[in-house]
């Protein structure tokens, strides 16, 4: 094919439609969702923005990883535990409310640390394995917080069997427990009700965020890169006036949209500051060490970058976001599933990145969100799907399973079919 062919209209549509093939399918298939179901679409609103704020965290702890060259860190699992730990730890104690959440995030962050640090040491051992090893991690955890909570706690380290987080016979932690109402003292939605707004204002207050972004970025920019990048800003900044446009419509005429759950401000800050986080380190000299890495261990080395070390600290604060993001998720929750809860942290965050078009040595945090809003539309419509077309939810139920592991499988076959392709082209 020759340059003038790739360069018309069609084949750069065609060329966007294979680099992000799985973004394309799941937003088909929510499109497909609504025209089979009859889903009242602010009852969507309010599911999908729920388990943005639950899970938008942990999804958003994988970027570094794959930035610095490790891949999908199906390893954050560790970090989780390291969360699921201090509930436990605040729970017996009885500490609630805010204060107690917090402590929690605070005794996980040193846990959290010691289990990135004895991860990214493997990972080094691993080199060129580390997504397999990182598997092989979250099992072998696994079994030591198994361990801890069945047989350590009443056997090693002694508890009153009398206590509401203890088995009867003394020995282990039960495996559901009740976090109680933050305002009754419990951990459950300890952040999400410091202070909420209802849905449309948030909306409002954020498409203004973004409109202001945009125009700010437009107007910094020297004439060239804003002829090159002025069509997407003029684009957000459109869309970004429409959602203020129908926010504002649907706030005066009170329809359907005003009963959409109200946001929780603090919880939402927290995603947007780790937003902010994300980019602001990748434009300092570590950030820079974590591109470098990623794109050639061998150039890093001789240009004096610590390789091992920088590989090392990734994974740490990879580890540590997801261990806060799973304290944000089980306050969310409101019940702890003491041997459950972490076993499929990996998996759903690394199936939600994927889908937003990100790959095992690209992830940006657009992508991410993309992809968490995809992944959970798709965990809300199966169901529905389901029941339209074979009269049965619980074949939708079936369907989301599949989806969660064949996203991944598919995703990264793709990738290496497209590395294969490119290496081709380039010889």
């Amino acid at each position: 094919m020759s340059e003038l062919q790739r360069n018309t209209p069609a084949s750069r549509v065609a060329g966007w439609v294979t680099d992000n093939l799985v973004t394309v399918i799941f937003l088909a298939f929510t499109l497909i969702g609504f025209a089979v179901s009859n889903m009242s679409f602010s009852w969507f609103l309010g599911e999908l923005t729920g388990r943005i704020y639950r899970n938008g965290f942990l999804v958003l702890s994988l970027i570094i990883p794959v930035i610095a060259g490790l891949g999908l860190n199906f390893g954050i699992v560790v970090g989780a535990m390291a969360g699921q730990i201090a509930i436990v730890f605040i729970r017996y104690y009885n500490i609630g409310g805010t204060g107690g959440i917090l402590l929690a995030a605070l005794l996980a962050t040193p846990l959290a640390i010691l289990f990135g640090w004895a991860t990214g040491k493997l990972y080094n051992k691993t080199r060129g394995q580390e997504m397999i090893a990182s598997l092989i991690v979250g099992y072998f955890a696994n079994g030591l917080y198994q361990f801890l909570f069945l047989f350590a706690v009443g056997v090693i380290v002694k508890v009153p069997s009398d206590h509401p987080l203890i088995k009867p016979d003394g020995i282990g932690v039960r495996s559901t427990v009740d976090l109680g109402m933050a305002k009754d003292g419990g951990l459950k939605y300890s952040l999400d009700y410091i202070w909420r707004v209802d849905f449309l204002t948030g909306v409002i207050v954020i498409a203004a965020a973004i409109l202001a972004l945009q125009l700010f970025r437009l107007l910094r920019k020297n004439a060239r890169e804003k002829a090159a990048g002025k069509g997407v800003a003029i684009l957000n900044i459109v869309l970004s006036a429409a959602v203020i446009a129908v926010a504002v419509y649907s706030r005066i005429a009170r329809n359907s949209l005003t009963t959409v759950a109200k946001v929780p401000v603090v919880t939402v800050l927290l995603i947007a500051g780790l937003c902010v986080f994300i980019e602001l380190i990748l434009r300092t000299k570590l950030g820079q060490d974590f591109k470098a890495v990623g794109q050639s261990q061998h150039i890093s080395e001789v240009s004096g970058i610590n390789v091992d070390r920088t590989r090392i600290i990734a994974v740490i604060i990879s580890t540590v976001l997801a261990a806060w993001g799973q304290v944000i998720f089980i306050q969310n929750v409101g019940t702890l599933n003491t041997y459950n809860a972490h076993t499929q942290v990996g998996m759903f965050a690394v199936a939600s990145i994927l889908v937003g078009g990100a790959s095992t040595s690209k992830a940006t945090v657009k992508q991410a969100l993309v992809g968490m809003v995809l992944f959970n539309a798709m965990f809300i419509m199966s169901p529905e799907v389901g029941q339209a077309v074979f009269g049965q939810p619980l074949l939708g139920e079936y369907f989301r399973t599949f989806m969660v592991y064949g996203v991944i499988g598919f995703a990264l076959g793709l990738y290496v079919w497209k590395s294969n392709r490119r290496n081709k082209l380039t010889i």
